[in-house]
């Protein structure tokens, strides 16, 4: 890669326990049953890929996003002016609005940027935006079975990468929603949106922001089915066409535990392949 450089931590993988064994999570999503899985070595990036990561990459290949080419994306609803002429929101989560001129450089909208925010996660980037950001990289989007082994950090059934204690001794160790969701945030962990990389501290694999700040993109396809039918070695989801949606883990900055309490290493969820949103972002990784 001739861009801006990733930080890899190397992992050794081995065998652990996937999945949720304390039943504190959506039986929907698939989080269980637990599965014993083996994994190869691979290296991983520190951090998720940044705002000056992603420019460089643009930079050397005139890459323009699905965003820029659909001409809007979606921004949640409390980082928008007050003037704001209401949109098409999403059906069921009404803060989410669409906004023309929403993409990676202008996160909120046009009368957003990045000029501040090169240390930040790069969001507002679709699963195909992702692959291509990997082929520059020399990289690859991680399995679902890689992700949960490194934000685990070495630590077996915890719900976090520092243990079970969502804020031990009164700490935030993570960026999610605190207060009333959607519209009472409070802050309480310094950060309305995203928070710069390496702003908490990392797992016991030296990676940071594994859970909350923004969700992370997977290779896997997704099925609530999949911990059912996983191969025990390397992993790498279903068979599906390649339209089909995507796993994305960790939760972001939105996460509340009234709404969507996914801000755990085990959780789940997932993307259609060109979906971007102001909480999107990705990790990637490689063979070691």
């Amino acid at each position: 890669m001739s861009g801006a450089a990733i930080e890899w931590v190397g992992l050794s993988g081995g065998s652990f326990q996937m999945g949720n064994p304390r039943g504190d999570g959506y039986p929907q999503d698939g989080e269980m049953p637990v599965h014993e899985v083996s994994l190869t070595p691979f290296a991983i990036a520190a951090t998720t890929v940044t705002n000056d990561q992603f420019a460089r990459f643009v930079e050397e290949t005139d890459y323009t996003t699905e965003a820029e080419e659909f001409g809007w994306s979606f921004v949640f609803s409390i980082f928008l002016p007050e003037d704001f002429e209401l949109t098409r929101a999403v059906q069921s989560a009404e803060w989410w609005r669409q906004v023309n001129g929403a993409d990676w450089r202008h996160p909120e909208g046009p009368q957003s940027d990045i000029g501040a925010r090169g240390d930040h996660p790069v969001v507002q980037v679709s699963w195909n935006d992702a692959a291509a950001f990997c082929g520059w990289a020399d990289a690859r989007l991680p399995t679902e079975a890689e992700w949960e082994y490194a934000a685990r950090g070495g630590l077996e059934g915890m719900a976090f990468p520092w243990g079970n204690t969502l804020e031990p001794d009164g700490n935030h160790l993570m960026n999610v929603f605190q207060g009333e969701f959607p519209t009472g945030n409070t802050c309480a962990d310094g950060f309305a949106g995203t928070a710069p990389v390496r702003s908490y501290p990392p797992n016991g694999f030296g990676l940071y922001e594994m859970t909350g700040n923004v969700w992370e993109m997977c290779s896997d396809c997704y099925s609530a089915s999949s911990y059912e039918l996983s191969d025990e070695e390397d992993p790498r989801g279903p068979d599906l066409p390649d339209d089909a949606p995507r796993v994305q883990r960790g939760g972001s900055y939105l996460c509340h535990a009234s709404y969507c309490k996914r801000y755990r290493v085990d959780a789940r969820s997932h993307n259609t392949p060109e979906s971007c949103a102001g909480n999107l972002g990705l990790r990637v990784v490689r063979n070691d």
